[in-house]
């Protein structure tokens, strides 16, 4: 098997090229759901852009078993590929790929029979739940084609050709950008139009990745699937921290839906709403740089190259450090140009969005680090540890932010639950890196 994308030993600058497509492609992908945001929100309403993310939770659960599957199953590729064993590779790649493109067919049906129980599960209200019943049923009809764009998204960069995912991408949110403002705009279609532009978005990478794993002769790809169950429980146990990411983050969405519509009702959901839209964009630049990295990580831990891996991290470590505070002042300096872009100056929403925006921009001094931290350990394959840290990040240190902060500054403190959480993790991850990190390198040896 030829693997020359992953098996030098890059330098710091020349890791930096090789990550940047994942970064260029996950920010792509973030877009997807920021241009139906705003063409929902001037052509349709703040009440549908609210059923956006009332659904948003349901979608958030398919998005987690996919990246579950895609980051745990590439590190365990990967770490083949780095031992030799091609043929392997290929086995449990092909049945990794089959097992998650199931799973979403099985799920999907299941949601589209009860679509009104789960709309009630998610708090849809009277003036959201015919938006929000027209924006699921068109995704979930569509969600094979999703899983199969997330899968691949980590399996391109594992096969040495990130820039391959990255055209795919690329070329998905241009279709996104045009359909959308064709399908809401002229046809009039509403927030199905946004929902059948996303879907036929993600088509084009699934249907570009299928062609390159079925022809592709050198290096990664579809094979006679080696059904190997415990590969599959330690795929889905690396990628653990992933799943609990997103599963945590769709449970913090209600949960602060469900206060906002309580305190301030349809505007208040429309805030955080963008505000989340912003926050999918600024982490898209870390997650595309964590996933672009791991799957050398993977392949040199496979290879044994324990010093490299050693004096990568720490490169790594900086650059995210550094890029956090870029990010981080972007958002505070943007934040009242964000809050027109989606909703009419001087509107409830419009302040709202200016004044939560400054307040949340602070997380992104830490969310980064926190990003790399977890996806450095699913490398490693040590899931335990990397959803470890997911978990703190998206869930446990945000709930008990919310209560401390809320209890401390009211709406403001709901704001700042999330960077709090944040830098609270950051304190863990560092712990995690230090004490964890030659251990799991040292099990190679054992």
């Amino acid at each position: 098997m030829n693997t020359p994308g992953i098996s030098r030993e890059f330098t710091t600058g020349e890791l930096l090229r090789f990550a940047a497509p994942s970064i260029v492609m996950m920010l792509f992908l973030s877009m997807y759901t920021i241009v139906d945001g705003f063409f929902i929100s001037r052509y349709v309403g703040t009440a549908a852009l609210s059923a956006t993310n009332i659904v948003y939770p349901l979608i958030g659960f398919f998005l987690a078993v996919g990246i579950m599957f895609a980051t745990g199953g590439s590190a365990v590729v990967a770490s083949e590929m780095g031992r030799g064993e091609h043929q392997e590779a290929n086995g449990h790649f092909t049945a990794v790929v089959l097992t998650a493109v199931g799973f979403s067919i099985l799920a999907g049906a299941i949601c589209l029979g009860f679509t009104e129980p789960v709309l009630d599960f998610l708090g849809a209200g009277a003036d959201t739940r015919v938006h929000a019943r027209q924006y699921i049923t068109v995704l979930l009809w569509f969600m094979p084609m999703s899983m199969l764009q997330c899968l691949f998204q980590s399996f391109l960069v594992t096969a040495g050709r990130p820039g391959l995912g990255l055209g795919l991408t690329v070329g998905a949110g241009l279709a996104n950008m045009v359909l959308d403002y064709l399908f809401i705009v002229p046809l009039g279609l509403g927030i199905a139009g946004a929902a059948l532009a996303t879907s036929i978005g993600y088509c084009i990478p699934a249907l570009g990745g299928l062609w390159f794993f079925v022809r592709n002769k050198s290096g990664l790809r579809f094979s006679r699937p080696l059904w190997d169950f415990p590969v599959l429980l330690k795929s889905c146990a690396n990628g653990a921290s992933e799943m609990v990411t997103n599963l945590a983050s769709s449970i913090i969405t209600v949960i602060f839906n469900l206060i906002l519509m309580a305190w301030i009702g349809t505007d208040g959901v429309a805030a955080i709403t963008v505000i989340m839209y912003t926050q999918f964009l600024m982490v898209a630049f870390f997650m595309g740089f964590s996933i672009g990295v791991a799957p050398v990580y993977g392949f040199h831990y496979g290879a044994g190259n324990y010093e490299y891996l050693k004096h990568i991290r720490d490169h790594c470590i900086r650059f995210v450090l550094g890029a956090s505070v870029v990010v981080c002042a972007v958002s505070f300096l943007s934040s009242g140009t964000i809050a027109v872009i989606f909703a009419p100056e001087g509107s409830l929403t419009a302040q709202l969005v200016d004044r939560g925006m400054r307040l949340f921009s602070l997380s992104f001094l830490f969310a980064g680090y926190n990003i790399f931290a977890s996806a450095l350990f699913t490398a490693l394959s040590d899931g335990r540890t990397s959803a470890l840290i997911s978990f703190a990040r998206t869930f446990f240190f945000i709930l008990v932010g919310i209560w401390l902060m809320t209890t401390l500054f009211a709406l403001d403190g709901l704001w700042l639950a999330i960077p709090f959480a944040e830098l609270v993790t950051a304190v863990l991850s560092t712990w995690m890196i230090r004490s964890r990190f030659l251990a799991d390198v040292r099990k190679q040896t054992e």
